[in-house]
């Protein structure tokens, strides 16, 4: 007892000391000092969602219906077209037996037992309401709460439902309004596609399938599950079609399980992920382990796959080389008599299972079978048990909205860095300060512009939460006063309040109408932090924002949300409110539900694509350019992905559809906020892997986006 009392203290003191040390000596960008310490309060989940805005398109139908407090699932007979949107709305209220009191249509407030309950939408609580588009066996569910504007982003049907199990029941009902409207036209709406069924593919053929192994195995070799699909997309895209199709991703091991563990517990969130043996193909184990994961309580069933990336590229694709399979119960394993999971033998079922979700999202282009040479189609798995298929392996190739151009904002970097130099100082290889792709890979690099051509845009700067805390820096300050003295460009800074997202998003919109009435040049923004999700909610939700924004530039943008946010905000602001160090506008704890990632989830889920040419810059850093306030932090994150800088991950700071310029080298206060010249030496002290030249990084940014809005422009003309 001991041992686990002082692992859960460590745990603990992981979370909370980068905190307080973050509001005590840095007062950063995602954790720090909030000043007064705010009450903890649950979510108010009316209060957080805003009226939404009624959408451009024509109504074309409108609907009401009742849910009882017996009912499960109401197919609406609604169905939708791909791009239309679905305003709905729920009033009334239900109660359970066992509730302390009744609740509306948001549900009941999520306990700890929750985390052994099996509900349809496990993100929610019991007795909220949810919908669904498309098939009932593989459509995601979403929550739809008092009031919800979804998107469709392929053609199905609509269902509405009681978040409950099978055996659940309630007193009271909820009255549901429907209102659909047609796909919206115009710029910055980017429409889904309809998989296409294809018959062939360029390089899809039997000398591909002479370098991939037909079974992967375990280490000692012995062969396991069958290679039964691929997928031709980026990294960036083959983790967004998982995720938009409610797959996640599964620990690597035990020590993993027991962190995400123990933090969904802390947070009242359901544990959905279950640890995947580690199995070897091209030499080493799964780059990515997905699921279609269930409770804790049912861990005998769940679907899932792994994922790697191959050695090589079909016309200059990269190839993502799959092997799913469904477990449903469990069995020994006849290498070492232990309890492993057993497997559904007839893997083609759960092989069509991948197809239908994915393709289900309206990010995959065409899907087709291949049937190689001596296909497989009966053996046994490296446990002992059996499997049988058809010998088809699925090919999904992705539709993608975005680009990898990180070759060629490399090569502006590193233009910028070595040819003006504007940071000063000897800073020797570009390389050491984001990732430089390889010299054979596709640059795509665009003409440059001069000064003159730039001076067509404005800057505006929107940094983190709690930057309103801290009078010592902001962020890309130097940056700013280099652009604006050396190239005479305007460059302004939006100062946000501690507030939500939706909030700051409406004060960023209204910024944005004021200063284009007496200019028309438009804005390259540049966002940092919570400043990225601000962003996109200014866009969402005007119009005129809209029209306000060339281009968007993230930099270590919290677009996905943080698990530092989402796990244990009020324990954080308290020990950093404690301290009383600087005055902060607005409410913290608002401002950190924003970034928990369930509400970003929520969000992109409603808003899948950029509504404006997008880029996104993700930082990454290890034990030796973290600094010492943000290692356990780090630590603690490396959990989930050794990708991180500390407060993100990389996969929650890129844009979904946008543009993405590459990793930087360095951790999540350094690739924006300058700590080397402050005067407080506990700051250096506690901030030392601060050193990085951000100057050189801002002009970069902003100027690629430039070259790549003349060039687009150009384009356009031709």
């Amino acid at each position: 007892m001991p041992k686990v009392s002082s692992f859960i203290l460590r745990l603990l003191l992981a979370f909370v000391l980068p905190a307080l040390w973050l509001g005590s000596v840095a007062r950063a960008q995602l954790v720090g000092d909030p000043g007064t310490p705010p009450v903890a309060t649950q979510m108010d989940s009316s209060k957080s969602q805003a009226t939404a805005a009624t959408p451009s398109g024509k109504k074309r139908l409108s609907k009401d219906f009742t849910l009882k407090g017996d009912s499960h699932w109401t197919d609406t007979n609604i169905d939708l077209q791909p791009g239309e949107h679905v305003m709905v709305t729920a009033t009334g209220s239900m109660r359970y037996a066992d509730a302390k009191e009744e609740n509306g249509p948001e549900g009941v407030s999520r306990g700890f037992k929750d985390l052994l309950r099996q509900l349809p939408f496990n993100g929610a609580g019991r007795g909220a309401v949810i919908g669904r588009i498309g098939d009932p066996d593989t459509a995601e569910t979403f929550l739809i709460g008092a009031q919800r504007d979804v998107l469709a982003p392929v053609a199905g049907r609509l269902a509405v439902g009681v978040n409950q199990g099978k055996n659940d029941s309630a007193d009271g009902s909820y009255s549901v309004h429907v209102d659909v409207y047609a796909a919206e036209t115009g710029a910055g709406v980017v429409p889904r596609v309809v998989a296409q069924l294809v018959t062939s593919l360029p390089g899809i053929d039997n000398a591909l399938f002479e370098k991939i192994p037909r079974r992967i195995g375990d280490k000692e070799g012995n062969p396991g599950d069958m290679v039964n699909f691929l997928i031709l997309g980026s990294e960036t895209g083959m983790q967004r079609v998982f995720t938009t199709a409610g797959w996640v991703k599964v620990d690597a091991d035990v020590k993993d399980t027991v962190l995400h563990g123990i933090i969904g517990s802390l947070s009242k969130e359901s544990y959905l992920t279950m640890p995947m043996s580690q199995l070897y193909l091209f030499g080493r184990p799964q780059d990515y382990g997905w699921a279609h994961a269930e409770p804790i309580s049912v861990v005998a069933s769940r679907n899932h796959l792994r994922v790697w990336k191959a050695p090589f590229q079909v016309n200059g694709e990269t190839v993502w080389v799959g092997a799913a399979t469904h477990d449903i119960g469990f069995e020994r394993d006849q290498r070492n008599n232990g309890i492993t999971h057993k497997i559904d033998p007839n893997i083609d079922a759960e092989r069509d299972y991948v197809g239908k979700t994915l393709s289900s999202t309206g990010l995959v282009a065409q899907v087709m079978h291949f049937l190689p040479d001596k296909p497989m189609q009966e053996a046994k798995t490296a446990t002992g048990g059996s499997f049988h298929s058809n010998g088809q392996v699925l090919i999904l190739k992705l539709a993608e909205s975005g680009k990898d151009l990180s070759a060629s904002f490399s090569s502006e970097f590193c233009s910028v860095l070595q040819g003006e130099n504007p940071d000063g100082g000897n800073w020797g290889a570009c390389g050491d300060y984001l990732n430089v792709p390889a010299a054979d890979a596709p640059s795509g690099k665009v003409a440059e512009i001069s000064d003159l051509e730039l001076k067509k845009y404005r800057v505006l700067v929107v940094p983190g939460v709690l930057s309103s805390c801290q009078a010592n820096t902001e962020a890309f300050q130097d940056g700013q006063k280099h652009l604006q003295e050396k190239h005479g460009i305007t460059v302004d800074f939006f100062q946000a309040p501690n507030d939500t997202s939706t909030n700051n998003g409406a004060k960023i919109a209204s910024y944005l109408r004021e200063k284009m009435a007496g200019d028309a040049r438009k804005y390259i923004v540049v966002s940092y932090s919570k400043g990225s999700p601000d962003v996109q909610e200014a866009l969402a939700s005007d119009p005129q924002a809209r029209n306000a924004i060339a281009a968007h530039v993230t930099v270590a943008g919290a677009i996905g949300g943080s698990p530092i946010a989402e796990t244990m905000p009020e324990i954080a602001q308290r020990y950093a409110g404690m301290l009383k160090l600087g005055t902060c506008d607005g409410n913290v704890a608002d401002a950190f539900k924003s970034l928990r990632r369930d509400v970003r989830k929520r969000f992109l889920q409603d808003h899948p694509d950029p509504l404006v040419p997008s880029f996104s810059l993700a930082a990454v850093s290890d034990e030796t350019t973290t600094s010492k306030m943000l290692l356990e932090a780090w630590k603690l994150l490396t959990a989930y992905d050794p990708r991180t800088d500390s407060q993100l991950l990389q996969s929650d700071a890129l844009i979904p559809g946008g543009n993405y310029l590459g990793t930087l080298h360095a951790d999540h206060l350094a690739v924006a906020l300058n700590y080397e010249n402050v005067a407080e030496q506990s700051i250096k002290a506690f901030a030392n892997h601060n050193h990085y030249p951000r100057v050189a990084l801002f002009e970069a940014a902003v100027r690629f986006a430039a070259e790549n809005l003349a060039s687009a422009q150009k384009s356009a003309q031709q």
